[in-house]
């Protein structure tokens, strides 16, 4: 692993963060799992290194099983950016290399490693999953049929231009919500394989807003991806998968 922020770094800047993460107690889980306490700053570090460390080659021995000719070398980073709300996030760089950045909310904010390890195997999943791809596809998609539809209405270049921003809007989001629960499955089955309880780590979705069932949004109500964090572990304990 080539990326580990320095421990001190982290350590410095979860002291900062943690009193801005939300300490409302969650809701009613699922199943009956104790809630934990928010972790201090040094052992929402620790977490998250241990994770880290052993969710990576996990990730990429299912990745390198999954795809054929697909950068599986992982990077786990840590965008060290000050912001408050949680997030994590897929991304390649430069060379090539899928990138898996968590921010220092979300590493504060995570009551457990079966959390951390969740939303890693998640993020992760996309990649192998091809959903960046799949998602520039369908942008692009959107964009040329919106904008053949807004040439044949006699638009325009600007028109056409603006008509197109927003195909490619549409696109993208067209099938957002299936990836999401794609990754969450897939997500479920990696952080399973690492030893982590994926449905203790999907308590994280009883502590987030709910998006519910927006036309176009991004991500799918919460109750939704705990179902198929539930099959997935339903059919893992069975031998289904």
């Amino acid at each position: 692993m080539q990326t580990l922020i320095a421990r001190a770094c982290i350590l410095l800047a979860l002291s900062v963060l943690t009193a801005c993460v939300p300490t409302e107690p969650a809701r009613a889980p699922l199943q009956s799992y104790v809630a934990d306490d928010l972790p201090s700053p040094e052992q929402a570090a620790n977490n998250f290194i241990s994770v880290a460390r052993k969710m990576e080659p996990q990730i990429e021995a299912e990745c390198y099983a999954r795809t054929r000719g697909r950068n599986c070398d992982y990077q786990i980073v840590v965008d060290d950016r000050p912001t408050t709300d949680p997030n994590a996030y897929q991304t390649i760089d430069r060379a090539g290399r899928p990138v898996v950045a968590f921010n220092l909310a979300l590493i504060a904010s995570a009551r457990n490693v079966d959390e951390l390890a969740f939303v890693m195997g998640h993020e992760a999943a996309h990649h192998i999953a091809g959903h960046l791809q799949s998602k520039e596809q369908n942008a692009m998609a959107g964009a040329m049929i919106f904008g053949a539809l807004a040439a044949a209405t006699g638009a325009d270049n600007g028109v056409v231009s603006q008509v197109q921003n927003i195909g490619a809007q549409v696109g993208s989001r067209t099938y957002s919500k299936d990836y999401e629960l794609q990754a969450d499955r897939l997500g479920t089955i990696i952080t399973w394989n690492a030893g982590y309880d994926p449905m203790r780590g999907a308590q994280f979705f009883e502590r987030i807003p709910d998006p519910g069932n927006v036309f176009l949004g991004t991500h799918p109500a919460n109750h939704k991806r705990m179902e198929t964090v539930q099959r997935t572990v339903a059919d893992l304990r069975a031998g289904r998968v």
